[in-house]
């Protein structure tokens, strides 16, 4: 027996037999059926086709070819028709079935390439000679017929995977994970779980790069169960690698999310991280040095907090070190809500009046330091108008480095997909 399979879209290319349309029709039960004929063939549509089909199809058409033994006009014809049909009957990728039973060789090559971004299934009813087992065979105008079926995604759907990691390294996470989402839709069985987990994964690494630690670190782990059972049965190769990355950065995410503070060092980590691949992958240095200077400020945070209690957001002028309250006082006042919050310099001074040796470097730094701070300042992101120079960034990058004795090997990095 042939298993049932209740078709949305049923696309049908016929070359002249009628009874492979016919059991083709009659088992798929389409909601939406379109033939591919020639012009002589329409009058068997009418009169030896439609009066057979046990349930009628919801809408149907046709698209006609001027000669269906030529591949060049076939495709044309398809290629005109196909897509308006498709898209106002709301076929989506995935959808669509497509019987090359009484196909001509120049008409199934010109369906199979004008239907593949929507065939989820191919199917094919061909004459037995008595050598296949009979589970795989059905009775088709009073003869014994080969069925055939195959969903052509999933060994093809390796280029669309190639696609998706593509983006996936480029950082266009959103448009990576929509990429695994149309594969999903298309591979058939045990393969649509391993592009779920993929574009779950994608989606994890785009919340991620918006700051969204908690819903980020659920996509991971979800991803992260099916992947590792993908692995074990094989999965495409470099997969074991994404794996080890992700399973790190599930770690790093867990680690800010069950943080209970107020003020979270690995966030620093994060920012200083978000900072370099901006800057090195999508060579956007304008936002780069802003999340680099928010990274530098998050250190100076965690460290007042740790060491000394000092919220920088509402600190009291008394927990300062002593030259630095009557500034405080005069000058960080907010008057909108009446707390006084400490500025960036601000911080590491009062570290360097508590003695920490990052307060220190930063005070003996600062020469340096207020030259790159001006050429932050002075960007079209800062307060002026001028471009982000690669080398003022690389230097930033380093002093921001130096003064929070952050090895860069505790940053968290991304993985690569070579899938």
């Amino acid at each position: 027996m042939i298993d049932d399979y209740q078709a949305k879209a049923l696309l049908i290319a016929m070359g002249g037999d009628s009874a492979p349309a016919v059991a083709s029709i009659n088992h798929f039960s389409p909601e939406l059926l379109c033939f591919v004929l020639g012009e002589q063939e329409k009058e068997t549509i009418e009169s030896q086709v439609q009066p057979q089909i046990l349930k009628m199809p919801q809408r149907w058409d046709w698209i006609l070819m001027p000669d269906s033994d030529s591949f060049a006009q076939s495709h044309l014809a398809i290629t005109k028709s196909l897509p308006d049909i498709l898209k106002t009957w709301g076929v989506q990728p995935g959808e669509l079935v497509v019987d090359l039973s009484a196909a001509t060789p120049a008409m199934a090559a010109a369906v199979a390439l004008a239907s593949g971004p929507f065939t989820s299934k191919v199917v094919q009813l061909r004459k037995s000679d008595g050598s296949v087992q009979e589970n795989k065979t059905v009775m088709v105008g009073g003869e014994s017929r080969i069925w055939e079926d195959s969903n052509p995604w999933n060994e093809g759907a390796a280029s669309s995977r190639r696609e998706a990691s593509l983006l996936f390294n480029q950082g266009a996470f959103s448009s990576s994970a929509k990429k695994f989402r149309q594969i999903e839709g298309m591979v058939s069985g045990s393969l649509k779980p391993l592009y779920h987990s993929l574009g779950d994964m994608a989606e994890g690494y785009a919340l991620w790069e918006a700051f969204h630690y908690r819903e980020a670190w659920e996509k991971l782990k979800a991803s992260l169960k099916a992947l590792e059972l993908a692995s074990v049965w094989g999965g495409p190769a470099g997969l074991s690698s994404v794996l080890g990355t992700a399973k790190s950065n599930a770690t790093f995410l867990e680690g800010i999310v069950l943080d209970p503070h107020d003020v979270k060092f690995s966030v620093a980590l994060d920012l200083i991280a978000h900072a370099k691949r901006r800057a090195e992958r999508d060579h956007q240095l304008e936002i780069a040095t802003l999340a680099l200077l928010r990274g530098l400020e998050a250190c100076a945070q965690h460290q007042l907090m740790k060491q000394f209690h000092v919220k920088t957001w509402d600190v009291q002028a008394e927990q300062l070190p002593q030259d630095l309250q009557e500034a405080c006082r005069q000058t960080m006042l907010d008057d909108i809500d009446g707390k006084y919050k400490l500025p960036l310099s601000a911080q590491f001074r009062a570290l360097a009046g508590f003695g920490d040796p990052m307060g220190q470097t930063f005070v003996t730094e600062w020469p340096k330091m207020k030259t790159l701070l001006d050429s932050a300042y002075q960007s079209v992101l800062g307060h002026g108008f001028q471009n982000t120079k690669t080398e003022r960034f690389q230097q930033l990058y380093a002093l921001v480095l130096k003064l929070t004795k952050v090895d860069e090997n505790s940053l968290p990095r991304f993985p690569s997909m070579t899938l």
